[in-house]
């Protein structure tokens, strides 16, 4: 079952949270919608087409752990190009969150701090778990890159791929 927006700010997910509010310079809106929050970015960022870049919510994130939550492009944002990373924000989970932003687009696409960026779409856990406890709880206000095991650092990322595939690929 998705919870309402009504539902998100009487259980204190996010610090600041906000009712449904309508971004001046944008003409897009934040904050608590009818089953779903929208969240902003924290920093200015200019894309250009084909880069990736790190940035972060300005919100904090406090998921209670009867409760899921996944990332969803901004639709105005997506016709544009904009890609926001696809993520599942575990039952428990801290912090703010990271986003992987990809211009796929063909312009230079700029975003302002304090922008609407993305929508959490929540879902009730039917049996709550014991909360999520990885290695990105209470992620700080910045980008985080990842942390990945030490095994997978020692991993030979130098393997030569053909710039075209191969016809043994194709078959």
């Amino acid at each position: 079952m998705v919870i309402t927006g009504s539902e998100i700010l009487a259980r204190n997910i996010f610090t600041p949270a906000a009712p449904r509010t309508y971004h001046p310079e944008t003409g897009m809106t934040f904050g608590a919608g009818p089953a779903g929050y929208d969240v902003r970015l924290k920093q200015a960022l200019d894309l250009y087409p084909g880069q990736f870049v790190l940035a972060s919510t300005y919100e904090r994130f406090a998921i209670p752990t009867d409760l899921v939550g996944f990332l969803h492009d901004k639709s105005s944002l997506a016709r544009m190009g904009l890609f926001v990373g696809v993520g599942c924000l575990e039952p428990g989970w801290r912090g703010y969150l990271t986003l992987e932003l990809k211009n796929q687009g063909y312009r230079p696409i700029h975003l302002l701090a304090g922008q609407p960026i993305a929508q959490v779409v929540f879902h009730l856990v039917v049996n709550p778990t014991l909360g999520y406890d990885g290695r990105y709880q209470d992620q700080a206000d910045e980008p985080t890159p990842a942390k990945l095991a030490e095994a997978y650092d020692k991993v030979n990322h130098d393997t030569e791929y053909p710039s075209e595939p191969s016809r043994r690929w194709l078959d």
